[in-house]
């Protein structure tokens, strides 16, 4: 069986999952990878076959997307010819992390796609979403990457088809400590932000994970580091908490870890803003942002012991096993979309962008 595997790569989430989910694939059939996106920090010790621009949102430094940079850097006639080139076709099986182009792709050619992500599950209509509505958001995780089939990863197994997270091996098999520091890792925040308000607080060491810097430096109780995975795994497993956004991958292994956590979901970001739901359900405090008015819930949550437990059995395989089952076989002629379709395709991207950019014409 030939397997294409397309994964996002706009965060480093996506990727750190893809790296016990590969072994496990290439024992399954013939497989390729393909990775779209230009903001992810982590690389893969796998051969890369695809390596597209794709579709991206780009962080700022102030708590969440770059309005302009995310359209700079957007692209729609090379995300179009993508589409059209990528051979989906070829392959008995295309599995997809929440990527546009293979999605797209799929569509285009009457492929069968079969979604394996974190939004899965974060659309499925069982699981925890924020009180105020976000239509606009809601629609873009629909449309991102639409699939034929999902299964889905969140922090509880809400229903049917959503399993509890992938935890990577180097987290689930390490020994975990307790230390005197915090680990911080909040992408859409700069330095000086994050350093401003975590000064404050002297009588902690933090170690910041910044996707701003590209080297190591120290302001007094500060240590900030670029993004390295075993650098960033080595803190986690050492830290007494950690302060991070409201993602999915980095606050399911400190849970699985016994770490305490404080989310801060980025701005405008319907996903994080559900995540934000599940754990505070869950009993994971919450900020809305990085402010001064917030400082002193942080130096609570500092002087909080209290971790949240969670049980995240090794079922990476058994998941993998039923998507294939449920696959099947594919059979059918190709069926390729006029040119009325392939518009769709455009008006698509255009609808995606539009709710990031409306903010910035007013």
């Amino acid at each position: 069986m030939k397997i294409l595997y397309a994964i996002q790569g706009t965060g480093n989430g996506h990727l750190s999952r893809a790296r016990d989910i590969i072994p496990i694939l290439q024992k399954k059939g013939d497989l390729d990878i393909l990775i779209s996106g230009t903001q992810a920090d982590v690389e893969l010790p796998y051969p890369v076959k695809y390596r597209l621009r794709g579709l991206c949102f780009i962080f700022g430094k102030k708590g969440g997307i770059d309005i302009m940079a995310t359209y700079r850097k957007s692209n729609l006639k090379k995300f179009l010819k993508e589409i059209r080139n990528l051979p989906v076709e070829k392959y008995d099986l295309v599995i997809n992390d929440f990527e546009p182009v293979s999605a797209w792709a799929c569509r285009r050619k009457n492929v069968p796609c079969i979604g394996l992500s974190h939004q899965c599950a974060v659309i499925h209509r069982s699981s925890p979403h924020p009180r105020n509505k976000d239509l606009i958001g809601n629609a873009i995780l629909h449309r991102y990457a639409p699939v034929s089939k999902a299964f889905g990863f969140h922090f509880r197994a809400y229903a049917d088809g959503i399993f509890t997270p992938v935890i990577r091996s180097e987290i689930r098999y390490a020994t975990a400590e307790t230390k005197k520091h915090y680990t911080v890792y909040l992408p859409a925040y700069g330095d000086k932000k994050i350093i401003r308000m975590l000064s404050e607080i002297r009588q902690v060491e933090w170690e910041v994970f910044s996707k701003h810097s590209r080297k190591a430096y120290r302001k007094e109780n500060i240590s900030i580091h670029p993004i390295e995975n075993r650098a960033f795994v080595k803190s986690l497993l050492g830290c007494q908490g950690i302060l991070c956004g409201a993602g999915f991958e980095t606050p399911a292994e400190a849970l699985f870890l016994k770490k305490k956590i404080l989310a801060i979901p980025m701005k405008s970001q319907y996903e994080q803003q559900c995540n934000a739901a599940a754990l505070e359900d869950m009993g994971v405090p919450i900020l809305k942002s990085l402010k001064k008015k917030n400082l002193e819930k942080i130096k609570q949550w500092v002087n909080n012991p209290q971790f949240i437990p969670v049980d995240y059995p090794d079922i990476t395989e058994q998941i993998i096993d039923q998507l294939i089952s449920d696959a099947g076989s594919r059979s059918g002629k190709e069926t390729v979309m006029s040119e009325s379709g392939l518009k769709s395709v455009k008006s698509m991207k255009e609808e995606m962008l539009s709710p990031i950019l409306k903010p910035a014409a007013k």
